[in-house]
């Protein structure tokens, strides 16, 4: 490998689902070889909304220093980045750009985890998918993908296709097409995430088809595990490299906001 290999999607205990200080997942990260990760806990989000699944705002000030730490004492072994995992949710959006104004972030995901009052990912909430139409929940789950490109608050999308998370794939594929042509347009990368080889789907999101219609777009990948704890931390990242890599996709990290690679 000829570029430095991060994992930019870690999660911290204060999302309330995640096990592990920030430190031990720094250290997962130099045992696997990585030369780097990038913290995107799941940002705070207004009151109402997703509460026992992320940190409040006043705990922000603390992820911030825990992660300040990390880099700190890591300095010099593992090049240690904060960012967020933002929520694309109609109606926060003023909400969401406050928040990231707040600090100096190097890099922003924004991820649809809601189909409205819906957390379709939820395993609590999975007998759901009985009562829909999956054409009608994946053209109405890539309306918001979209929505989250052309909002212009993000890096990059997260988990593209994860409505399959339980295994209920996209009978049509033609929504997501679209969805990639809008994110590309507007410039934005997509998250690899390889947490969906660790879910009943059994298949890293994207979808082997989606990623190459993706490199075909020109659109660059994000490596993230989506650990949330820290024996996941780089998990298959070499499946996931080969993949992107057969079909002439490019990796990229982000710092300041920026792009590399």
């Amino acid at each position: 490998m000829t570029f430095a290999v991060f994992d930019s999607h870690l999660h911290t205990p204060l999302c309330a689902h995640a096990t592990g200080a920030p430190r031990e997942y720094a250290l997962a990260a130099l045992n696997a070889g990585l030369q780097g990760l990038c913290f995107t806990d799941h940002m705070p989000m207004p009151a109402w909304y997703d509460a026992p699944w992320r940190m409040n705002l006043a705990e922000l000030p603390q992820y911030i220093e825990e992660i300040q730490a990390v880099q700190a004492e890591f300095a010099g072994r593992l090049d240690v980045r904060l960012g967020l995992e933002a929520d694309f949710h109609p109606g926060t959006e003023k909400f969401v750009e406050k928040i990231l104004n707040l600090h100096d972030w190097d890099y922003v995901i924004g991820s649809v985890h809601y189909l409205g009052a819906w957390g379709f990912d939820n395993p609590e909430f999975i007998d759901e998918y009985a009562n829909r139409d999956l054409d009608d929940l994946y053209r109405d789950y890539y309306a918001l993908v979209e929505g989250a490109a052309r909002s212009g608050l993000f890096d990059s999308l997260g988990h593209l296709d994860l409505p399959k998370k339980f295994g209920h794939l996209d009978p049509n594929g033609l929504y997501a097409l679209h969805a990639l042509d809008v994110v590309a347009e507007r410039g934005l990368a997509l998250d690899f995430n390889t947490a969906g080889w660790r879910k009943p789907v059994a298949q890293a999101y994207p979808a082997p088809d989606l990623v190459r219609a993706a490199a075909e777009r020109g659109l660059p990948f994000v490596l993230g595990s989506d650990a949330h704890k820290p024996e996941e931390v780089g998990h298959r990242f070499t499946e996931a490299i080969k993949q992107i890599h057969d079909v002439g996709g490019r990796i990229v990290t982000y710092r300041g906001r920026a792009r590399h690679g």
